[in-house]
């Protein structure tokens, strides 16, 4: 099992934005599939069940983009039967999210995995970070057109959609490392799958 639990970054100096976030994960294409949904289980953090590697990385990936988050993947199993409420769930895969959020505070990436084999835990924790600097350092223009081909649009569509050419779309998409990012995605979900299935080492 996969438990997210999420802290907001500077909590203290901004609003509270944790109703929004629920509120946006609960409608997201994502919900329908999580074990358990999303609560607030603290002042400032979130938590959630997950059994998707593919939808781990989707819901860190989209957090890390607004830059108001701490994400830590905790890896392990779950005590069972496991409760209607997230709160009320406990076992490994919990206290490792709580390691893991704890040490996405120092980390430039602003997210960490923790599992039982550190190995396996590591290297799925180092291409969603790969993957968090890709979209932490992508340009407003490089947005504009990843989040249209994303909804499915044709490069030409998106050229006609935003008045530019479609050699202006390929080079937003080529300086956004869209490519780069679409091969890297599932490559970050097996590593994650790959963590969770592992038994311990080190």
């Amino acid at each position: 099992m996969l438990v997210l639990t999420l802290d907001q970054r500077a909590s203290r100096h901004q609003e509270d934005k944790i109703d929004g976030l629920l509120g946006k994960l609960q409608g997201s294409p994502w919900a329908a599939r999580f074990v358990r949904a999303f609560e607030r289980t603290a002042g400032d953090e979130v938590q959630g069940l997950l059994d998707e590697p593919d939808d781990v990385v989707d819901v860190v990936l989209h957090l890390v983009r607004t830059g108001d988050w701490y994400a830590g993947v905790g890896v392990g199993p779950v005590r069972e039967p496991i409760p209607t409420s997230v709160r009320a769930a406990a076992g490994p895969a919990f206290v490792n999210a709580r390691k893991a959020v704890e040490r996405a505070k120092g980390s430039a990436a602003r997210l960490a995995v923790v599992g039982p084999d550190v190995v396996s835990a590591g290297d799925a924790e180092a291409l969603l970070a790969l993957l968090s600097a890709v979209v932490q350092r992508r340009r407003p223009q490089g947005w504009e057109v990843v989040d249209l081909i994303r909804q499915g649009l044709a490069q030409k569509d998106v050229a006609a959609d935003l008045k530019i050419s479609p050699q202006a779309v390929s080079q937003r998409l080529r300086s956004a490392l869209w490519q780069e990012e679409r091969r890297a995605r599932p490559v970050a979900g097996r590593l994650l799958g790959v963590a969770d299935r592992a038994k311990g080492r080190g």
